[in-house]
């Protein structure tokens, strides 16, 4: 995906349309965004979740041994900052999917 460097776009806080320079967030990794969600089977189990009889989602599935990337995403949700020339108010956007984004 092509995207220009400068964009007019509306803003909040101006209330009127203008000149926004535009960039790309910075991707957060799963350990940043909630440092407990990598929490290990036993802690569950310990805390009393994933108990009993039935499908417990992918806690009842076994490890595949054949290839690493099950569930796997080819591309990446691309998130844009927006940034207005006069106030500096910043505006996130959001682009959809795509393997590779390009500021021109």
């Amino acid at each position: 995906m092509k995207l220009p460097k400068k964009i007019k776009k509306y803003c909040p806080k101006c209330k009127k349309h203008m000149e926004m320079a535009v960039s790309e967030a910075k991707q957060k990794t799963r350990s940043s965004v909630h440092p407990q969600s990598l929490g290990s089977k036993i802690r569950m189990r310990l805390r009393g979740l994933r108990r009993g009889f039935g499908n417990q989602n992918k806690y009842s599935r076994p490890a595949v041994a054949k290839f690493k990337r099950t569930g796997a995403k080819q591309s990446k949700k691309h998130v844009m900052i927006l940034r207005c020339s006069t106030c500096n108010k910043a505006v996130t956007l959001n682009r959809g999917r795509a393997k590779k984004m390009e500021l021109q």
